[in-house]
């Protein structure tokens, strides 16, 4: 198997991730979430990626599809396509599953994966974090991670605009 099929077998479908669930759950794994747009990689979401990764074995992000992005940033997103984002993700080693949904917020995805953590920047409020009752409701952990001061996609559009 060549390593961009490894790669590919990390980007999966969401009918497919409770038998992945099962199988970490049965290993005691500690299932970590987290989601976003994700749009162009950067020096900040390797940060955040690699600190939601240290809080547990397995680490799933959720990755907003092509239309998410346009309802939630706008006409002009994203710059990638889904499948780029999501195949850019899955070759981090720190990520385990990458997984698209197309609603708005993660909330139906959260409530399918139960995770045992949660993590979002540190832009939100714990009572802000979309999914954070589903994952306090069964006893998991909300983190929230500080943000890399400078660094956002729309920082790098707004740079090459200049």
């Amino acid at each position: 198997m060549t390593y961009i099929d490894r790669v590919l077998l990390k980007v999966v479908k969401r009918e497919n991730l409770q038998s992945l669930l099962t199988y970490w759950r049965l290993k005691d794994n500690k299932i970590v979430f987290t989601n976003g747009c994700f749009d162009l990689l950067h020096k900040g979401h390797i940060e955040y990626l690699s600190t939601s990764a240290d809080n547990g074995d397995v680490l799933v992000v959720g990755l907003n599809s092509d239309d998410s992005v346009k309802r939630i940033k706008g006409d002009n997103r994203p710059i990638q396509d889904e499948s780029s984002r999501a195949i850019t993700l899955a070759s981090l080693k720190m990520v385990t599953v990458v997984v698209l949904f197309d609603e708005d917020t993660p909330y139906n995805l959260i409530n399918e994966i139960q995770p045992d953590v949660l993590v979002k920047g540190a832009d939100y409020q714990e009572d802000e974090i979309v999914g954070a009752d589903i994952v306090k409701d069964r006893g998991g952990e909300i983190i929230t991670v500080n943000l890399s001061e400078g660094y956002s996609t729309t920082n790098i559009i707004n740079k090459i605009r200049t």
